[in-house]
C-alpha cells in the first residue's frame, strides 16, 4: 500500500519535468507511505514517477519504488497488493524470468514484459500502478475490477499528470481547478461525488476495472478490462447441483480469498464489529492459520450499554476465537479533537467515512499496517433491506412508466407541500420507482434531483445534471442483468461500495498508514457467488457465516442488523469551530453543507 504519481510531457512544446512540483504531489500523500519515498526523472525529462512506500511485502530496499526491470528499461509505481504475486513469480521462472526481490512490485514488471497489457487477466488483488514503457515511449496505467485503489489523472492537452489522491494531484499546481459541475451535484445526490468526476475539471479517476495508455506524441487508448454487468452476463455454469453442494462451493472460496489475503510480511489484524460479515473473516482468518489473530472493536460512548452497542458481542466472539482483542472507545470529545485532521484527511466529501477514520486510527495506535474488513459483504450476500424494497417499488410502480407525464406532473404539484411532512423523496415515487436506476436513486439518494436548487447555483444544477447523465449510468450498471437480486447487487457496488465504502476506506486508512484489505471484494470470489446465483443457488449471509469450521456464536447468527454507525449526527454541531454546521435538514445533510463548503 502506497502512494504513487507522475508527470508525462507526451508533446514536445510541453515544458520537461518539474521537480519541485512532482515532490509535492509525492509528498503530500506522505501517510500513504511513512516508510520510504523515491523519484525517478528520465534522462530527457519527458516522464518522472514519484512514490511513498508503505512497507508489506519485502521489506527490504529490494522492494523500493520506482522500480526498473533492468532488462526492458521499463519503470512501475505501483500501489496495492497482487495476492497471488507467488503463483505468477513461479510461472514466470519457469519462462526464464529472474528476480532480484521478493515483492509483487517486480512480478508486476515481468509480466507486462510477458504478457503486455494482457497481464491484468492475470491479477488477483487491488491495485493502481503505472508503468513507463521504455521501447514504445509511453506510459500504461491500470486500476483493479472492484475500484479498491484510487487512481486520479489530469491531462492539459500536452501534459498527463496522475497521483493516488486528488488533493496531491492539486497540491503539484498545473491543474485547471474550475468547478466540475457533475462532482458537485453528484455529491449532493449521492452523498459522494461519482467517478469518473471530481470536484474539479482538470481531474477525473481513471475508472475501476480500466486501462489507459499515453504515448509521445499524445496517442492514447483508454479500455475497461473488467466490467460487472458483463461478468454477470457472462457467468459459467456452476458445478453444484443442490445447495450442499452450492454452500461448500461458497465456503471454499471463501476460505480462499482469507488465505490469500493473509500474505503479508508484517503482521495482519481484522477489524470485529458484532456482524456476521467481520466475525467470519475474523474466524475465517483464524482457521487459515494466523499466527496471532489481533482483532479490534471501535466503540462509541453514546451507544453504550445500548442495543447499538456491538462492543459486548465483538469482545466475546473475540474471547470464542482465541484472539488478542483491544476495544477503543471514540466520544463527541475525540471527534473534536480530530476534526481538522480528518477534514483535511478526506481528499474528496463524504457523508461517511468518520467510522473508518476512528477505526484505522486504533488499528495504527496498536501497531498494525495491514487490517482485514468485512466491507462487501452485504453488497455480494443481499445484505440490505433494498434488496427486498428496491424490485418490490419498481414491481408496484412499473405500470406507471406507459405514462411518464403523470410521475412527473405529481412530482412537480405535490414536492412543496410533501416536504413539510415526510421525506422528499416521496415526491418522486411516481416519476422513479419504476424501474431500478430510479428506485435505487429514491433508496439511496440524499438530494433529489429537483432539491438540488436549494443548494446549488440554478446553472450548476442544470449543466451538472446533464453532465452526471445519472439515472442512463445506472441504467448501464445493470445492463443484461435478469434477476432482482443481480440488479440490485449490481447498483450497490457499482455505486454505492465504489464511490463511498472503498474510498472512504482507502483515505480513512491511508490517514493513519494502515492498508485496509477486503477480503470479501475478491474477484475470485464474485465470480463464484455470481455462477451461483444464475444457478438459482443465491447464497445468503447465513449461508456465509456458516463457512468457518468453529460455528460462530448463536448470538451473532442470529443478531438483527444494525450497521457499523457512528453518531455523527449527534457530534456535528459542536464539532464545527466556526459554527457553520446548522441543525437544519433531514439526516445527513446539514454535514453534506458543510463538507461542500469546505471544498470550494
Amino acid at each position: 500500500m502506497c502512494g504513487i504519481a507522475g508527470i508525462f510531457t507526451y508533446r514536445n512544446e510541453a515544458p520537461p519535468v518539474d521537480r519541485e512540483a512532482l515532490l509535492r504531489v509525492r509528498d503530500q500523500m506522505r501517510s500513504r507511505g511513512p516508510d520510504g519515498a523515491g523519484l525517478w526523472i528520465a534522462a530527457d525529462g519527458r516522464i518522472g514517477l514519484a512514490h511513498r512506500r508503505l512497507s508489506i511485502i519485502d521489506l527490504s530496499e529490494a522492494g523500493a519504488q520506482p522500480m526498473l526491470d533492468p532488462a526492458t528499461g521499463n519503470q512501475i509505481v505501483f500501489n496495492g497488493e497482487i495476492y497471488n504475486y507467488q503463483a505468477l513469480r513461479a510461472e514466470l521462472e519457469t519462462a526464464g524470468y529472474q528476480f532480484r526481490s521478493h515483492s509483487d512490485t517486480e512480478v508486476l514488471l515481468k509480466l507486462y514484459a510477458e504478457f503486455g497489457e494482457q497481464m491484468l487477466q492475470k491479477l488477483r488483488g487491488m491495485f493502481a500502478f503505472v508503468i513507463w514503457n521504455e521501447v514504445r515511449k509511453g506510459v500504461f496505467l491500470a486500476r483493479d475490477p472492484f475500484g479498491i485503489k484510487p487512481l486520479y489523472v489530469s491531462d492539459d492537452g500536452k501534459t498527463l499528470r496522475f497521483a493516488s489522491q486528488v488533493k496531491a494531484l492539486l497540491a503539484g499546481g498545473g491543474i485547471d481547478t474550475s468547478p466540475e459541475a457533475a462532482g458537485h451535484v453528484g455529491f449532493f445526490i449521492m452523498g459522494s461525488v461519482p467517478e469518473p468526476f471530481t470536484l474539479y475539471k482538470g481531474i477525473c479517476a481513471l475508472p475501476a476495472g480500466h486501462s489507459l495508455w499515453v504515448e509521445t506524441g499524445g496517442r492514447r487508448r483508454q479500455q475497461s478490462c473488467f466490467d460487472l454487468a458483463e461478468a454477470y452476463a457472462q457467468s459459467e455454469m456452476t458445478a453444484a447441483s443442490s445447495r450442499d453442494e452450492a454452500r461448500e462451493l461458497l465456503h471454499e472460496a471463501l476460505r480462499d480469498s482469507i488465505r490469500h489475503h493473509l500474505v503479508a510480511d508484517v503482521p495482519v489484524g481484522v477489524f470485529l464489529s458484532a456482524g456476521l460479515d467481520s466475525t467470519t473473516v475474523a474466524a475465517l482468518a483464524k482457521e487459515a492459520g494466523l499466527m496471532e489473530l489481533r482483532t479490534l472493536t471501535l466503540g462509541f460512548s453514546d451507544f453504550a450499554n445500548t442495543e447499538n452497542d456491538e462492543v459486548p458481542l465483538a469482545e466475546a466472539v473475540s474471547k470464542h476465537l482465541g484472539a488478542r482483542h483491544h476495544t477503543q472507545w471514540v466520544g463527541q470529545d475525540d471527534f473534536a479533537e480530530h476534526f481538522d485532521q480528518l477534514l483535511a484527511a478526506m481528499d474528496q466529501p463524504s457523508i461517511d467515512g468518520v467510522n473508518s477514520y476512528f477505526v484505522a486510527k486504533a488499528a495504527h495506535d496498536t501497531g498494525l499496517k495491514v487490517a482485514l474488513s468485512g466491507l462487501g459483504g452485504d453488497e455480494l450476500f443481499a445484505g440490505y433491506s433494498h434488496f427486498q424494497t428496491i424490485p418490490r417499488m419498481v414491481r408496484r410502480l412499473r405500470p406507471l412508466l406507459v405514462a411518464p407525464g403523470l410521475g412527473r406532473g405529481f412530482r412537480f404539484i405535490s414536492a412543496p407541500v410533501i416536504k413539510r411532512f415526510t421525506s422528499p423523496k416521496a415526491a418522486g415515487l411516481l416519476e422513479y420507482g419504476g424501474d431500478y436506476a430510479g428506485a435505487y436513486l429514491l433508496r439511496r439518494g440524499l438530494y433529489m434531483p429537483w432539491e438540488l436548487p436549494e443548494v446549488l447555483d440554478c446553472e450548476v444544477v442544470r449543466q451538472g445534471w446533464r453532465d452526471l447523465q445519472l439515472l442512463p449510468a445506472l441504467r448501464r450498471s445493470i445492463q443484461g442483468a435478469e434477476g432482482e437480486r443481480e440488479k440490485v447487487c449490481l447498483l450497490e457496488i457499482a455505486w454505492y461500495m465504489r464511490n463511498q465504502l472503498l474510498r472512504d476506506t482507502d483515505w480513512a486508512s491511508m490517514a493513519h498508514s494502515l492498508e485496509v484489505r477486503v477480503p470479501l471484494v475478491d474477484l475470485k470470489l464474485f465470480r463464484t457467488v455470481t455462477r451461483l446465483v444464475q444457478a438459482d443457488l443465491a447464497p445468503s449471509k447465513q449461508d456465509m457465516a456458516a463457512s468457518p469450521i468453529c460455528p460462530l456464536p448463536d448470538a451473532v447468527l442470529h443478531r438483527g442488523k444494525t450497521g457499523f454507525s457512528v453518531p455523527v449526527q449527534d457530534w456535528l454541531m459542536d464539532a464545527s469551530t466556526d459554527n457553520s454546521i446548522t441543525n437544519t435538514g433531514r439526516g445527513l445533510r446539514p454535514w453534506a453543507a458543510y463538507l461542500h463548503s469546505h471544498y470550494k
